[in-house]
């Protein structure tokens, strides 16, 4: 998945300035020469004392994974990366999306919830789709899958629905494997195993984010910022990382 890019406005517009923050994120004024990294995992705000552009990425919070036998891996949280996104002056509202749980509802367990989507200003990224879930003892139809920034697994067997697709530009769909990986913000997942992450060197060194989680025996991802979560298992909370300079 190729990053967003934003060229930069021929009116003049510079480079945006940061007077303080609140949420208690991460500064880094080494990690890259001349430039600051905010880094936020929890919700905050930022203070923009002059309206420019900045270097951002929003990773949103990963889809839980399916409960029960053969149930499906869950979507990793969107992720929305700008080399050049405008912001305003003034107080910025930074939310930081949660994982999505799994679940336990019927006989046999149910679909995981959604991630929570993550945002600064407009720049949002949606949180992952829940993984597929199954009811009943017996084979019968599964309880479909969920939407989000990518995609959950599927279960197939009789009656049940496709994977979930994955927002354009920020996530893949899951799998439509019975028992399927979840989408990556990488790419599609293959069979069961988890989708691929994505690398951003955004804050200085090459980083993983967001991979897709694990279906039935499969595979999933070491990342843990977006990643959705493995069968029965919840999804990676995700982040906010605004650079200036």
């Amino acid at each position: 998945m190729s990053p967003t890019f934003s060229p930069v406005s021929l009116g003049g517009v510079g480079k945006a300035t940061v007077n303080t923050t609140s949420g208690s994120p991460s500064v880094n004024n080494n990690a890259r020469a001349g430039k600051t990294i905010y880094e936020f995992n929890g919700s905050g705000s930022i203070t923009v004392g002059t309206a420019g552009y900045a270097e951002i990425a929003v990773i949103a919070g990963g889809g839980g994974g399916g409960v029960g036998n053969i149930t499906s891996g869950g979507g990793a949280g969107g992720v929305l990366y700008e080399t050049s996104a405008f912001l305003p002056a003034g107080n910025l509202t930074v939310a930081v999306g949660a994982g999505g749980t799994n679940s336990s509802t019927g006989n046999n367990g149910g679909p995981g919830n959604q991630g929570t989507s993550s945002y600064i200003w407009k720049y949002y990224a949606v949180g992952g789709g829940g993984g597929s879930g199954r009811e009943g003892s017996g084979i019968i139809g599964g309880v479909g899958p969920r939407s989000g920034g990518s995609g959950g697994g599927a279960y197939n067997f009789s009656g049940g629905g496709p994977a979930g697709s994955g927002t354009p530009g920020q996530g893949y769909a899951g799998s439509n494997m019975n028992g399927g990986g979840g989408g990556g913000a990488g790419g599609t997942p293959n069979d069961r195993n988890g989708g691929p992450e994505i690398t951003l060197n955004i804050t200085g060194s090459a980083v993983n984010y967001a991979g897709g989680g694990a279906g039935e025996a499969g595979s999933g991802n070491a990342s843990n910022v977006g990643r959705g979560g493995n069968i029965s298992g919840s999804g990676g909370a995700g982040r906010v990382i605004v650079v200036i300079g």
